[in-house]
């Protein structure tokens, strides 16, 4: 029963914040909630995207034997998440990495490039690459 109260409060506090946001407001609350959406996505599977992650690669024999685990995506430009990313080496390593930072740029009107860096925070301040880790699978999450 108390569950459904949150749920109906939930629902009342979305149709008021939705209904008395600016649409440019609201564009920004709905990127800042799927973002929070999405790193708890990433948290509470972690393990089973990682399973998921290496069962696929042994599929086509080209799993490794370096530990490996899932950790959010954050974006260089505003750190919102952005999916998530398995990263795999030593396993030391591994335990010491906590997120991918996504950097995008556009070179020369026709290419684009993605960097995907392990670094040692769920932050954009402040960060150090993980040596000896690489990210090995890039996972999207559909909202």
């Amino acid at each position: 029963m108390q569950g459904k109260k949150y749920i109906a409060m939930a629902l009342v506090c979305g149709f008021v914040l939705g209904s008395s946001t600016a649409p440019a407001q609201a564009g920004i609350l709905g990127t800042v909630l799927k973002g929070g959406a999405i790193g708890v996505l990433v948290s509470q599977f972690d393990d089973q995207l990682n399973s998921a992650i290496n069962t696929l690669t042994g599929k086509y024999a080209v799993s490794s034997d370096y530990a490996t685990k899932v950790v959010p995506v954050i974006t260089v430009g505003d750190g919102s998440y952005a999916g998530a990313a398995q990263v795999s080496g030593p396993h030391a390593q591994v335990e010491k990495c906590k997120a991918a930072l996504l950097i995008e740029a556009s070179f020369f009107g026709s290419f684009r490039a993605k960097a995907l860096i392990p670094i040692d925070k769920v932050d954009i301040t402040d960060v150090n690459r993980v040596q000896g880790v690489g990210v090995s699978a890039q996972i999207d999450v559909k909202l």
